[in-house]
């Protein structure tokens, strides 16, 4: 069985047993927490989408660790002007393990 989720502006396919990396959320390490945007749940060939949610859905999870992504280097430059600007940016992330999912 497999649902997709809504969580930081993003959607994302996820299973039970399976560990992703989401926008991060404000909950302590260890926490339970429940995710209620599911936008369809699969179960094999059968498939059910909600408008735009599946109603009585849920996914629960469980909060594995905070951390912060690779560095991202942005860099720009205008030719023959001198001009050059380096930046970077680490996002911020919450590692979930999807322990259940309930239609």
């Amino acid at each position: 069985m497999y649902a997709v989720i809504k969580t930081g502006g993003k959607q994302y396919r996820v299973a039970a047993g399976e560990k992703i990396k989401v926008e991060q959320i404000a909950a302590d390490v260890g926490q339970e927490i429940v995710i209620d945007q599911v936008l369809a749940v699969g179960n094999g060939a059968e498939l059910k989408v909600g408008t735009p949610l599946v109603s009585g859905a849920t996914v629960k999870a469980t909060i594995v660790a905070h951390g912060k992504h690779d560095k991202v280097h942005i860099f720009k430059m205008r030719r023959r002007k001198h001009y050059q600007k380096r930046q970077g940016h680490r996002q911020q992330f919450t590692e979930l393990h999807i322990s259940a999912i309930s239609a």
